[in-house]
């Protein structure tokens, strides 16, 4: 925390704390080298790594071929006649297209350009509009595929795809928590939300809703479905997913070479990284394991009166303050290993426990100063009347809502862990 703190990048930092960690407790610097070789080789060499690039390269295509405005103008259709049914509308359309994506960024880009013009010109104020935005993008790293559940599944070897769908009932738990604070909002807040102006919502037929939602539905069927059904793998799952991305991207003609060109590089460029840490937190376990720290500290817990609770409870308000300064991948990365010991002397369920991980380190999304869909939002809006502040205070209702999901997660694990006991 002190190397990151000072400004060096959280995989460096890791490796260079885990080297020097084996270093001290075996006395060769010879040995946490090769260490180093090992965590490099056995970190990335599984098959079951290709589904990173391939789920990335997947939401990116998506992103290019415009189905987020489909999506949005779908959810629209179905909710915007209700009391605050476009914001809603924008929640559904984020968890729609969450599910074909699975990356919160991508989200909050997206549905920035899609959603806030929209719903100011329909009445509503910017801060609630880029709030809302900023608070249902989240939904991309909970509802699957989730480039934060596959990550978590590489770290604890838990199936990718029991993750998969252990997140759709949370994932939509949070998506009615959201729309239920907007319709809150708007009833007892109405000079912070603004007010829908019905009249100027845009008409749509069932021909042009049904023709919209189609292909959105038939990539989410073959990805899912097929992951789901036991058809193929997820690895496979992401790939099909890619075909029928690139198909949809020609056919609508928003996929040119130059965007394809951009696409492919923004794909390199997150799997090296995703890799990169990979690779980090390979060498931070190990380091971890040979200390037996976390062991020992997991035997002193399960002999204890103090029970799993308070322990969860710390390590859930650990999380949640980690994101006001980390990213979510790097907070996974330097708390899950520390909990897996703990976690196996106490026989904690790894899915569970991984669905409200999620949710937890999700909130440091939205929550400041580092906040990134904020600042993706705030770069994409690109609009200087609009300031960090502003787009934080909208977001932040939602970000408290978050603990509402976590503490019905706490109370309910059933809510991440029954629909596997109902799956073949």
């Amino acid at each position: 925390m002190v190397l990151v703190l000072a400004g060096l990048y959280v995989p460096i930092a890791l490796i260079a704390t885990s080297f020097c960690g084996v270093w001290a407790i075996k006395g060769s610097p010879i040995l946490a080298g090769k260490m180093l070789g090992l965590a490099v080789n056995d970190s990335i060499a599984s098959y079951y790594f290709g589904i990173i690039p391939l789920f990335v390269l997947m939401g990116f295509l998506v992103a290019e071929s415009d189905l987020g405005q489909d999506a949005y103008d779908v959810a629209n259709a179905v909710l915007g006649r209700l009391t605050g049914g476009l914001a809603m509308g924008t929640v559904g359309a984020n968890a729609i297209f969450a599910a074909i994506t699975g990356i919160s960024i991508a989200s909050a880009a997206v549905f920035t350009r899609v959603a806030v013009p929209e719903m100011v010109r329909h009445g509503y104020t910017r801060r609630f509009a880029v709030g809302v935005v900023a608070g249902s993008s989240v939904l991309g790293m909970l509802i699957p595929p989730s480039l934060l559940l596959i990550l978590y599944a590489v770290l604890t070897e838990q199936s990718v795809g029991d993750l998969f769908l252990a997140g759709i009932v949370p994932g939509l738990l949070l998506a009615t928590i959201f729309c239920l604070l907007i319709m809150a909002m708007i009833i007892l807040r109405p000079s912070f939300t603004g007010k829908h102006d019905h009249s100027a919502t845009k008409k749509e037929t069932a021909l042009s809703i049904a023709r919209k939602a189609f292909p959105i539905l038939l990539l989410i069927v073959c990805v899912l479905g097929g992951i789901y059904g036991g058809v193929f793998t997820p690895v496979e799952a992401g790939a099909i997913g890619c075909v029928g991305a690139f198909i949809l991207g020609l056919a609508k003609r928003k996929l040119t070479l130059r965007r394809l060109r951009v696409v492919l590089l923004e794909t390199g460029i997150i799997t090296a990284t995703i890799c990169f840490l990979i690779i980090a937190a390979q060498m931070y376990s190990r380091m971890l394991a040979f200390s037996q720290v976390p062991q020992e500290f997991g035997a002193l817990i399960a002999g204890s009166d103090m029970g799993f609770l308070p322990v969860l409870l710390l390590y859930l308000l650990a999380v949640i303050l980690l994101g006001m300064i980390l990213d979510s991948s790097s907070i996974m990365l330097i708390m899950v290993p520390i909990m897996l010991p703990i976690l196996a002397q106490l026989n904690v369920d790894l899915i569970w426990f991984g669905i409200l991980t999620v949710v937890a380190v999700e909130m440091g999304l939205l929550t400041p100063p580092f906040g990134i869909s904020v600042f993706v939002i705030k770069a994409t809006l690109n609009d200087p009347s609009v300031g960090l502040g502003e787009i934080f205070a909208g977001a932040f209702p939602f970000a408290l809502s978050m603990l509402i999901a976590v503490g019905l997660l706490i109370a309910f694990p059933g809510i991440a862990t029954g629909i596997l006991t109902l799956s073949p």
